[in-house]
């Protein structure tokens, strides 16, 4: 199973530093092309690793069966009992216009969220981070550094996540950042959403709409009639768009 995507995402050890909290242990855990980088309450990385390899097979026996799931760039059809990690992706899929695999990396770091903060093992408080998607839920406020590559305004905003958001999704792509197949020229394009799977595919659609600097309120209109969206941020070069609830913080 790879997590390549349909926009390029945000790679290289840049994005490591995204996240500002100084409350919670920091561990790292990676298992193939899945790198987490997760804050909790305690080093919880074995529980991690284990719940890592349960949503990654259930993604890659259902791929097996499937493979249009892992190929399509537009919503998969599901038609049949599938684990909560398929389905949330599919749904996903379909808010956004997108392909299912546009999702994987939110998907992931939510269901592994979801899971460390239940367990009684876990924590009531976590952050993961996977490839520059950032599933949030804290007791405090949280600031999510904006990376958009060469773009002047890389590293010098934040979006501030408060507690009284609940868990939130906050994920961005890139068009200029990365290997992957790209459909747009954003420096960055940053999604809210209380669905970390929906914030991932909505940022990949957005993205995919901008080519330049004058396609910004196009994209920003593309992603604010997604059901679900509640912010997004995109930047190309020194232009930036912003619509939603969305708490900008300088760095």
């Amino acid at each position: 199973m790879s997590e390549t995507k349909q926009t390029q995402k945000t790679v290289g050890l840049e994005y490591r530093h995204r996240v500002r909290t100084r409350r919670l242990v920091p561990f790292h855990v990676r298992v193939k092309e899945t790198d987490l980088m997760v804050y909790a309450e305690k080093d919880l990385s074995a529980l991690t690793r284990e719940r890592i390899l349960k949503y990654r097979r259930h993604i890659e026996v259902y791929i097996e069966t499937h493979p249009e799931f892992a190929g399509s760039l537009s919503p998969v059809a599901i038609h049949e009992p599938v684990p909560r990690i398929i389905q949330e992706m599919a749904a996903a899929a379909r808010t956004a216009h997108v392909g299912p695999m546009a999702a994987v990396a939110g998907a992931i770091a939510q269901c592994v969220g979801m899971d460390l903060m239940s367990l009684p093992e876990g924590s009531p408080e976590v952050i993961v981070e996977n490839g520059g998607d950032v599933f949030v839920k804290t007791g405090t406020p949280v600031t999510v550094a904006l990376y958009a590559g060469k773009s002047p305004l890389s590293f010098k905003i934040g979006l501030r996540i408060h507690s009284r958001q609940g868990p939130m999704g906050v994920c961005t792509s890139s068009g200029t950042v990365g290997h992957s197949l790209s459909l747009g020229k954003a420096d960055a394009v940053c999604v809210l959403s209380p669905s970390c799977p929906l914030a991932d595919a909505a940022a990949t659609a957005v993205g995919n709409a901008i080519r330049s600097g004058r396609d910004i309120p196009k994209g920003i209109d593309c992603g604010q009639k997604m059901e679900g969206v509640t912010g997004i941020v995109a930047v190309v070069g020194g232009e930036m768009g912003v619509w939603g609830d969305v708490e900008l913080v300088r760095l």
